[in-house]
């Protein structure tokens, strides 16, 4: 029974996410391919975790401009085509790169089945921390990938700024479900004040609309492990972000400001209707 809830947690957590990716049209063509490419890394992950011929063996799924890479092994070629079959029938995938390799020796091994529930979190988790760094404003340009296996967080790529590798580690690990994160992203340039300069100036970048930005604060705030997203009401007029509602503490309420100040297309938050709940003495 357990089993079956977080399951059903897990196919929730895909659906919402997909729900609140669709930048609208004032959003830049390029955020929404990507955007779109974690939403289809997610479908394939699902469908590969639900098929018994493909459960066992470790499959990797990159999605780039609807091209699905595969990288992995399997037992035989017949599991090698299903994969790819799986893949192209995804909505949005035009093309399938498999470079899936066919080892013999894998029915020997007896590889170890990662619990199928688990397979669901992860997916879930990989594309919901790309959708985290594609929102913010300071991650959104980091050249990088980001896998997940058993909770635990793998983070490659180059980033323009110590501040902004810094950043996304943080914006994973404070991912509800993540265990631990690897930090492997690199710096591409040297974190000069001047790059700093050219990193804050994004934020003045593309007007989103007032809708696509409260989605991404609220999707952000249910996302962290640190709140209750549920109990922050959020709205937006010309890029000003209004917070309302209770928090457990301080510290939570300066998290919810940090995560809708950093999302792209916020030019300030108001938070002055987020209020601190007094707990009730002993």
């Amino acid at each position: 029974m357990q089993t079956l809830k977080k399951l059903a947690l897990a196919s929730a957590a895909l659906t919402v996410l997909s729900m609140h990716s669709a930048p609208s049209i004032a959003a830049d063509s390029s955020l929404a391919s990507q955007l779109q490419a974690a939403r289809q890394e997610g479908s394939i992950w699902t469908a590969f975790a639900l098929n018994r011929h493909l459960s066992p063996f470790k499959l990797g799924v990159v999605v780039h401009q609807g091209t699905a890479t595969l990288s992995g092994s399997v037992e035989n070629e017949v599991d090698r085509e299903l994969a790819a079959q799986i893949a192209g029938d995804v909505d949005g995938i035009t093309k399938v790169d498999n470079q899936l390799k066919v080892d013999d020796h894998l029915a020997e091994q007896m590889p170890a089945r990662q619990s199928l529930a688990q397979r669901f979190d992860d997916a879930t988790l990989t594309a919901t921390i790309k959708s985290k760094l594609l929102w913010n404003t300071s991650t959104r340009d980091l050249h990088g990938s980001v896998a997940t296996e058993n909770g635990v967080v793998t983070l490659k790529g180059k980033a323009p700024t110590a501040d902004a590798k810094l950043l996304a580690g943080s914006l994973a690990s404070n991912t509800e479900g993540v265990y631990q994160v690897n930090n492997l992203i690199s710096l591409g340039a040297a974190d000069t004040s001047t790059t700093r300069a050219e990193t804050a100036a994004k934020t003045t970048e593309d007007a989103l609309s007032d809708a696509w930005i409260t989605s991404k604060v609220k999707a952000s705030l249910l996302y962290s492990r640190s709140l209750d997203g549920l109990t922050i009401n959020v709205e937006t007029h010309t890029g000003m972000v209004s917070l309302s509602g209770d928090v457990g503490s301080s510290e939570e309420k300066t998290v919810a400001l940090e995560l809708a100040r950093n999302i792209r297309g916020v030019r300030g938050v108001d938070a002055d209707l987020l209020k601190v709940a007094i707990k009730p003495a002993l």
